[in-house]
């Protein structure tokens, strides 16, 4: 037989007659429940007050709505502790009036999201009314802060609000979407914020409340004028000139956005290829001064897009300075403003632009931070954006560039995962792209960029697959392509960009054994380097290629017998490495720095004959490289055994060859087992094994660096 479903409140089992016994039943019906943790007692308060004397505007109120039919007044409103102060049983009382209760509202921090009896409130309403009776008022911290490694502590969503509960009242997996109103400084605003949770309890839309509460504000202020007609013979002289005030601010407010829009258009565009970060920081500074007088719930989308931008501007600079703290919070502000400027219209795909671009730069962030799962999801959340602005506009080239973009994004993540030729794959797709771009409109930038963005990573993947020949053309195309672009166009980030390009352009003439062509190109990138932070001394970027060119010129000329010169660029190198770290001793990029710094520094000292300081250097060089955790660990690894693979050789030098031994050992258990070796690690390995006597694993390592024309100069003379 088949069984009958029961119907709701018939569930007579002992635990069902257990509760109804313990909650009491009011005869009060309450039109919300008001759910918060007693810090934020002084908004609740007066949320509760709002709320009880806010009078529905008389052409909603009666409208059926699919929240049911709208009243005229959204009493009573329940708070527990100014209603049942009294009361005997507070958790009685209180979930009874859960039970009684149309809506909950929760006042959201981190403090809330901590307590256990705001989530209980939450959990006990959930498990009767559908989701959308509950509504969010963002009070502190950040909803879904707990997505984000290390914001843990901002969360400011109760566990039971961040997840749906099934028709049986039993919390899910599934992720919710509360109804938030942002009450914080900065956020929506107090009174739009306030009108958005009524919008969501009458079941309105927020723009009709908004219209229909400033029409019932017109009328009262009609009526009080109509009430005024008498006293306006006395103060018509005054209404003239508040009229001529109010026009002369109209027109100043247009003249202060035409300004602004001028800011952070063409003179942005002017200073940028300059790359004085004073002068951006500038122009973002003023900007927001300018935003921060006004009500962000108030801007106007052409506003809150200034703003964003503005942010977003200021967000580069301190990424340029090497505030990655100061950047990373910096894109996330900007990022709220490009999502609302989204949600306003998600049709246009220049907002899903804007959007993208702040997204990439908070996974750049988390990516030289050496958070490699955050980079991805903010990687694939760019190219999803990319991809709706092509569904939004597939005729614009500018979208379709932004989805080669995201591809080449998902190869570099391949090339981070050491899945080499995946990444070569993936980014030769997108180098196909971008090259037929660049050559339809040669004098468009932005391609010009993406192609140059393009031909260094596909050169960078060649190499690490050991396409050693494939790696040089990219590179050498590269370079021409750069400076072709320099010739007509004095843009700094072309400038940085061929700093990198010369740097392992010279690299791989080392790798074959070419130490003349591999010095030219390094003291052309240091040459570079220097002039670009005579013009912006402060950007850390330019500091770290200043460095790394210097130091490969240093390692180039000593192999080469240079010693004297390579000391001197040793040092040169050392001190712009020092002064990164001085500024913020954990950026992983900068400790990776100071261990090759060392690096160099011993093999200066070996080549110099200072034996003893040779092997002081090679000590502190390992403690730099245990230090080391930066976004490519196995590399890391690899970095830490040729530091002891140089401490081994002090050692010998001064005829200690138990610690040699020891020391090599110790290197070859730092290098990875079961991976995918790059050339230069292929050669550290073998370096090792050769040293320690393992001649047969050695050679079998020797020939395929032979096999790929390998002749890099510290491999040649191991």
């Amino acid at each position: 037989m088949a069984k009958l479903a029961r119907l709701p409140g018939f569930d007579r089992s002992p635990d069902a007659d257990a509760k109804a016994q313990r909650v009491p039943r009011l005869r009060t019906r309450y039109y919300a429940f008001l759910s918060y943790s007693h810090k934020d007692k002084e908004l609740a308060e007066w949320l509760h007050g709002e709320l009880e004397k806010f009078r529905v505007p008389s052409s909603l109120a009666g409208k059926l709505t699919a929240n049911g039919v709208v009243p005229r007044r959204l009493t009573p409103i329940f708070r527990d502790q100014h209603e049942l102060s009294a009361s005997g049983d507070l958790a009685e009382d209180i979930e009874a009036a859960l039970a009684a209760s149309q809506f909950l509202i929760v006042l959201c921090s981190p403090t809330a999201a901590k307590s256990r009896w705001t989530n209980q409130e939450i959990e006990s309403f959930k498990q009767t009314r559908p989701e959308g009776c509950v509504l969010a008022a963002v009070v502190a911290g950040e909803p879904f802060a707990n997505d984000v490694p290390g914001c843990e502590d901002e969360e400011c969503f109760p566990p039971a609000l961040r997840y749906k509960f099934d028709r049986r009242g039993r919390q899910t997996s599934k992720r919710a979407e509360p109804l938030a109103a942002d009450f914080r400084a900065g956020g929506e605003g107090k009174r739009l914020a306030f009108l958005k949770l009524i919008a969501g309890m009458l079941g309105v839309g927020l723009d009709e409340l908004v219209q229909r509460e400033t029409t019932r504000r017109h009328r009262q202020l009609a009526w009080l004028a109509a009430g005024s007609l008498v006293g306006m013979a006395v103060t018509s002289t005054l209404a003239v000139t508040a009229i001529q005030a109010r026009d002369t601010a109209r027109e100043q407010r247009r003249e202060a956005e035409g300004l602004i829009s001028f800011m952070l258009g063409d003179l942005k565009d002017k200073l940028e290829p300059i790359g004085r970060l004073d002068a951006l920081d500038g122009v973002g500074a003023k900007v927001l001064a300018y935003y921060h007088q006004q009500n962000t719930s108030e801007l106007s989308d052409s506003s809150l897009m200034q703003r964003s931008s503005a942010l977003s501007l200021m967000a580069g600079v301190a990424n340029s300075r090497g505030d990655l703290d100061g950047a990373m919070r910096l894109y996330r502000e900007a990022m709220a403003g490009t999502s609302e400027a989204i949600r306003r219209k998600p049709t246009d795909p220049q907002r899903y632009f804007d959007h993208a671009q702040n997204v990439f730069y908070v996974g750049d962030i988390a990516l030289r931070r050496g958070d490699e799962k955050a980079a991805e999801r903010a990687f694939r959340d760019y190219k999803t954006l990319s991809e709706r602005e092509v569904a939004l506009d597939p005729d614009n080239m500018k979208w379709r560039v932004e989805v080669q973009s995201a591809d080449a994004n998902l190869g570099v993540m391949l090339f981070n995962q050491r899945r080499f030729a995946e990444a070569s794959k993936q980014l030769e797709q997108a180098l196909r792209g971008m090259d037929a771009f660049a050559t339809a409109d040669p004098h468009n930038m932005d391609y010009q960029k993406s192609l140059v963005e393009s031909l260094a990573w596909i050169g960078d993947s060649h190499l690490a697959e050991g396409r050693l020949d494939a790696a040089l053309a990219d590179r050498q195309r590269d370079v021409a392509l750069l400076e072709s672009l320099l010739k007509h166009s004095r843009d700094s980030d072309f400038g940085a960009k061929l700093i990198a390009a010369r740097r392992t352009l010279g690299k791989i003439y080392a790798f074959r054994g070419d130490l003349a062509s591999a010095i030219q190109e390094a003291r052309a990138a240091g040459s570079r380097a220097e002039e670009l932070l005579g013009v912006e001394p402060n950007n850390s970027i330019w500091i770290e290629r200043a460095a790394q060119s210097h130091l490969d010129l240093a390692e180039y000329l000593l192999h080469a017998g240079k010693t004297a010169e390579g000391i001197a660029q040793s040092k040169t190198g050392c001190d712009f490495i020092n002064s990164l770290v001085s500024k913020d001793p954990d950026v992983a990029d900068w400790r990776v720095l100071r261990r090759d710094c060392l690096n160099v520094q011993v093999i200066a000292a070996t080549k110099s004959g200072s034996k003893a300081e040779a092997q002081a250097l090679a000590a502190s060089a390992v403690v730099a490289a245990k230090a080391v955790v930066s976004r490519d660990p196995i590399e890391d690894r690899y970095g830490l055994a040729k530091s002891y693979r140089l401490l081994g050789d002090s050692q010998r030098a001064l005829g200690n060859d138990a610690g040699a031994r020891e020391s090599w050992v110790a290197g070859l258990a730092a290098i990875p087992t079961n991976i995918t070796e790059r050339p230069v690690e292929m050669s550290q390995h073998e370096m090792l094994l050769q040293r320690l006597g393992r001649t047969d694993e050695a050679a079998r390592l020797a020939r395929r660096l032979s096999a790929i024309g390998y002749r890099e100069p510290e491999y040649r003379s191991a």
